[in-house]
């Protein structure tokens, strides 16, 4: 097979750190706020543009607050079950391995007696229609190792008792989500849109608030997870006054790439481009038989985190990775740790379509080199 002549123009394919959206410079950043305090005036103000801006852009309802705190998606998962679980019941819905680390923080870290638990291998959803609305419920919206995500929320009921907690860090910005399903939304801007890493966004509806401001958890409580005070919201690190000292130069970045979401067209604009680009890779799965998805279920595949499986051995799948890196065209597309040997393209909203349409020929041209 012939070298393909045409190479992506950005080969960054990693599902985090994602890619930077395009036009992206470190030089258009607003650096003011670097070498001085985050709670400085100008240090809060950002701060918290950065909580307004996010919920702005994403069309959060009426009465939901964003706040940034530390440790990336993760702490802002498990900032908001160890101060919310154990009120009641907890049914927790895992099938790739972030959605099987809050199913091990809910039953043998916190050791919640009331807690009903429901997982699914690689490539599958468990049976989310299992889910009781009296109780919490701890999922993922997209299984960021995986490539599966929930199809839709007519499993949650409208008039739920329990709260839903939603880790949405490979969702975000990426896909529509059910606001009024939802209670709990985090996510991580180094994955949703290509951001620098350690912060985490949590979300919160006024439900959820409630939860907050009526019940103590009967475990020691880190301060970094400390989201009440004297049994009140701490409002402040819902206007950025964050808990623990973030990077002013990641807080930059971060605003950056939501300026860019409001050129773009909001929302909207970028669900299109990860759709379009799942769409390539669709299309060529389709004309080759030796490549597939790893989601069974079509309605529940992702279109950000994309994995497939390749019909090769798992060494000649790694030499297919390593030759793609060698030849400059895909970087970072193995498949997670602990996921089926395979590759995993990120289709976020950062990432150009026609990069990835252009990959493809190298797909192709990879396979035929190592088989």
């Amino acid at each position: 097979m012939d070298t393909p002549a045409i190479r992506p123009a950005r080969p960054n394919f990693s599902c985090g750190p994602c890619a930077k959206h395009p036009g992206y410079s470190p030089a258009q950043l607003d650096v003011r706020a670097l070498g001085r305090s985050h709670r400085s005036a100008l240090g809060k103000e950002l701060l918290g543009r950065a909580c307004e801006q996010t919920a702005r852009v994403l069309g959060l309802p009426e009465g939901w607050r964003v706040g940034i705190v530390a440790g990336s998606d993760t702490g802002a998962m498990e900032a908001a079950m160890w101060s919310m679980l154990g009120a009641r019941g907890v049914d927790v819905f895992a099938w790739d391995a972030f959605g099987k680390d809050w199913l091990k923080d809910v039953t043998q870290q916190l050791k919640l007696p009331d807690a009903r638990t429901f997982d699914a291998p690689y490539g599958e959803l468990p049976d989310l229609a299992q889910y009781d609305g009296a109780r919490d419920a701890v999922f993922t919206w997209n299984g960021t190792s995986g490539g599966v995500c929930v199809p839709h929320a007519d499993w949650i009921p409208g008039d739920r008792e329990g709260l839903t907690i939603c880790d949405a860090t490979s969702a975000a910005f990426s896909m529509a989500l059910p606001w009024e399903k939802l209670d709990v939304v985090t996510f991580s801007w180094q994955k949703a849109l290509g951001g620098e890493g350690a912060h985490g966004v949590l979300m919160l509806s006024p439900r959820a608030v409630q939860r907050l401001e009526s019940y103590t958890p009967p475990w020691p409580m880190p301060k970094i997870f400390r989201l009440t005070s004297g049994g009140k919201l701490s409002e402040g690190i819902f206007r950025g006054e964050t808990i623990n000292t973030p990077s002013m130069l990641c807080v930059a970045d971060y605003l950056d790439a939501l300026d860019w979401v409001e050129k773009l067209g909001g929302v909207p604009a970028l669900i299109k481009r990860s759709q379009e680009s799942a769409q390539h890779i669709a299309d060529f799965v389709a004309q080759h038989d030796w490549i597939d998805f790893l989601a069974k279920d079509d309605s529940a595949r992702s279109c950000t985190s994309v994995c497939l499986t390749v019909d090769l051995p798992a060494e000649k799948i790694k030499e297919m990775q390593k030759l793609l890196e060698k030849e400059g065209v895909a970087y970072d597309i193995g498949s997670y740790k602990s996921a089926p040997v395979g590759l995993r393209v990120w289709c976020g909203a950062t990432v150009e379509p026609a990069d990835v349409r252009a990959l493809m020929p190298w797909l192709a041209w990879a396979y035929e080199q190592v088989r």
